[in-house]
């Protein structure tokens, strides 16, 4: 089981890496937007929907949801898109709002299922869960050193997942969110913020700039990719399933692997656009 996880792991990351430094800003954006098809798949199944016509229905209206915010941002399908700074600061801020409230039902789970048990509005989570995603990621990436940026706040997410994981086998005590995961703690929670301002020190140091700007965009960012998971966690364990789907050998499906980063990106393209962070003025 491990083999096989370790080598899907590394197939995975030769793909992304490669389609993240291998294609223009522009193309990235179709790469992104067929993960979070597949994503829309999964997430039909969370919603509990399992007729293949009812969950490729709601793939094609994602797609369909996928378009329209593309001609909104005024992305055409060029190689380098100008996109709309207006829009994208708008559904960006949208996102965040979105998993502000998620917050406040995964604390209040189980009874916070009154307010989104219901299939249809499960489905329209997932809306809100997928759509910013492929918005921040679209965003980031077409940044000076984009790919980079991309990387690094893939490496946030998991300092805070790896952090949060050693930290909670040591030392955990306090659970963090007993109705929706129970094996997380507030000492894990800890240790991934300390490991995610470790690196913020590090890159201050390395790159010269200045360590309360990385900070800013770290460290919400870090807080933040938890809840993604715990959202996930929390619509698996109301549907009665493990996995998100089956798609990754040894890892489940692709809301498994990408459901921190659903919550992070927003808040990290926001930070990203409000601070200046890593742009060449702010450098």
């Amino acid at each position: 089981m491990l083999k096989q996880r370790v080598i899907t792991a590394l197939i995975l990351a030769v793909i992304f890496v490669s389609a993240l430094f291998g294609l223009p800003a522009g193309y990235f954006s179709f790469f992104i937007g067929a993960v979070v098809l597949v994503g829309a798949w999964e997430w039909s199944s969370l919603a509990g929907f399992s007729a293949r016509w009812q969950r490729a229905l709601y793939v094609l209206f994602n797609f369909i949801a996928l378009f329209c915010v593309s001609a909104y941002l005024g992305f055409e399908g060029e190689a380098s898109p100008d996109l709309n700074r207006a829009s994208i600061q708008e559904l960006l801020v949208g996102g965040c709002v979105w998993w502000a409230l998620a917050l406040l039902l995964v604390q209040g789970y189980p009874s916070s299922a009154l307010l989104w048990g219901h299939k249809v509005l499960r489905l329209l989570m997932g809306l809100l869960v997928l759509i910013p995603t492929w918005v921040a990621l679209v965003y980031v990436r077409q940044q000076e050193a984009g790919a980079w940026l991309v990387l690094l706040l893939m490496l946030i997410v998991a300092m805070a997942d790896s952090g949060g994981y050693f930290a909670g086998k040591r030392f955990g005590k306090h659970k963090l969110a007993p109705a929706v995961s129970p094996g997380k703690t507030w000492e894990g929670f800890a240790g991934g913020l300390i490991a995610n301002c470790l690196l913020a020190t590090v890159l201050s140091v390395s790159l010269d700039v200045d360590l309360l700007l990385i900070l800013v965009l770290v460290v919400p960012t870090s807080l933040i990719s938890v809840l993604g998971d715990l959202l996930e966690s929390m619509l698996k364990r109301h549907a009665g399933i493990k996995d998100s789907g089956v798609i990754l050998p040894g890892h489940g499906g692709i809301l498994d692997r990408v459901d921190g980063v659903t919550a992070a990106a927003p808040v990290f393209a926001l930070a990203l656009l409000g601070t200046g962070a890593f742009s060449p003025a702010g450098l």
